[in-house]
């Protein structure tokens, strides 16, 4: 078999500890190649050796038949690798054609700019591959999908032979997922390598057709996708066997338990219109809905990071005026945000202090904290959540998506909340990982902790919740429980037939 890319025996070593212990990794010319495995189990790592972020610590790198050993992301790009992560590396304020020809653009006698080529072959670029976007409309204009193609147009016209996408479709809708798709199926008939990160199944056994699976730093072996069903791809990366949950929830009964929250007739133009959301003491109550159907900002409302035009907020039938976060926050309530990288996480602070956030008001002096009272609060969370970590002095940004996940939630339960708000929890984060986080979520209900749960994965809010309310257009579209709720009551709802 014909490889553009073999990575054979990579290890890695973090101050001693091994990330990477000889794994493999070949990809064919024109092959889209999944990389898969539980959060922590060393994709990252690995894609950042091939892409110069890190150096290896063992190990060999060939590359269209050279060895190579690239120290900088952009010597790897000189030798045709393009990494497009999730956050994408585009300039918002200039123009598609200027992000595709960004630090090597056409030049005319005497050194200027040569605009009308810049245009004129971008414009081809996107036309061979089907792509209909104005080359002269400024990035921060377009939506996300056609941002991730920019950046698969960029790496094209940088002659690229190998494209590394790290979950491509996690913020995308299904319309926006099947143009990513046909891209990919584009960049196959060009010869361009693609290696998949997704932890989305579906989307890998559609246009991958082989799998490479990472188990705590090593390699399980290289699979043909026609081989293997999910079930066992699921397996092969928890290494035990793994059979789909049925609802994890035990059934209860709230009718007789008081409000704890009430938001009534928010109105948040144009995102929220006329919403009522009413949640009682340890009920998990799911929001469900398409993106755009104002869950998010519903939430956002209630924890006070907006301020609406109408409505109230009751706690335990008492009107209370929530006007900022912090006002929230004495309210004994806690917010995980959907975008952890962006407004979770301070990715250069430590586990520690991270966690520590939240609680620096009711539990520092004078605003400031012990290290000895940092030390034995994070230690104890990060032994009760089982968050893999060397240290509590790792940086946050170290640590897998669902140990970051971890530590948000840590941050929160730290502050003896009654209600926790959660937007996404398990987006990004491997099946592993999210079974841990809908355990710990369970935990807290039985504690007597409100969840408000937001999620796009309906059969997360059919497994653990109470009660569901769905949301169509900023306002309610229905409400089910016990019996009644099921998949195919919450895309009915959705739908619009109730």
């Amino acid at each position: 078999m014909e490889y553009i890319l073999e990575m054979k025996q990579i290890q890695k070593s973090f101050s001693g500890v091994h990330a990477l212990k000889g794994v493999d990794l070949c990809v064919c010319p024109g092959e889209t190649h999944a990389l898969v495995g539980e959060n922590g189990a060393g994709k990252s790592t690995l894609i950042k050796i091939l892409t110069g972020v890190y150096s290896k610590s063992g190990g060999s790198i060939l590359f269209d038949g050279k060895e190579i050993s690239p120290k900088t992301p952009n010597e790897a790009q000189m030798l045709g690798i393009s990494p497009i992560y999730q956050e994408l590396n585009l300039i918002p304020d200039l123009t598609v054609a200027e992000n595709v020809f960004l630090g090597h653009a056409p030049k005319k006698r005497g050194g200027l700019i040569d605009w009308n080529r810049m245009f004129t072959e971008t414009e081809s670029i996107m036309e061979s591959l089907g792509i209909d976007v104005d080359v002269h409309a400024q990035i921060h204009t377009l939506g996300t999908a056609v941002q991730h193609m920019v950046a698969i147009v960029r790496a094209i016209q940088l002659e690229c032979k190998l494209i590394v996408m790290d979950e491509p479709t996690s913020s995308l809708d299904k319309k926006e997922v099947d143009s990513l798709m046909k891209m990919i199926r584009e960049l196959k008939k060009k010869k361009i390598a693609v290696i998949f990160i997704s932890h989305r199944l579906d989307e890998i056994f559609e246009i991958c057709e082989r799998v490479t699976i990472l188990k705590d730093g090593e390699g399980v072996g290289t699979f043909a996708i026609q081989d293997l069903t999910q079930h066992e791809m699921v397996c092969k990366m928890l290494g035990r066997d793994f059979s789909k949950r049925e609802r994890i929830r035990t059934e209860r009964n709230f009718d007789d338990v008081e409000y704890l929250f009430e938001l009534e007739h928010a109105v948040w133009f144009p995102k929220i219109g006329d919403m009522t959301i009413r949640i009682r003491k340890g009920e998990i109550l799911g929001l469900a809905g398409l993106l755009g159907a104002g869950r998010t900002e519903s939430a956002k409302v209630m924890f006070g990071y907006a301020r609406p035009e109408k409505g109230i907020l009751k706690k335990e039938g008492n009107i209370v005026k929530i006007r900022t976060t912090r006002d929230a926050v004495r309210l004994h309530m806690a917010m995980c945000p959907e975008d952890r990288r962006a407004e979770g996480i301070v990715p250069d602070m430590s586990v520690r202090d991270n966690m520590m956030l939240a609680s620096l008001s009711g539990k520092s002096r004078f605003g400031i904290l012990s290290e000895k009272v940092k030390r034995q609060i994070s230690e104890e969370y990060i032994d009760k959540f089982s968050i893999k970590t060397p240290s509590s002095k790792q940086l946050i940004k170290n640590l897998s998506g669902g140990n970051q996940q971890k530590v948000i939630l840590a941050r929160w339960l730290a502050t003896n909340p009654q209600l926790i708000i959660l937007d996404e929890p398990t987006r990004g984060i491997d099946i592993g990982a999210k079974g841990a986080i809908e355990e710990l979520i369970q935990e807290f209900s039985n504690q007597g902790i409100s969840v408000l749960y937001i999620s796009s994965e309906l059969d997360e809010l059919v497994n653990n919740c109470d009660r569901v309310l769905v949301m169509r257009d900023g306002r309610q579209a229905g409400e089910l429980t016990g019996t009644e709720l099921s998949r195919d009551a919450i895309l009915t709802a959705i739908a619009g037939a109730m």
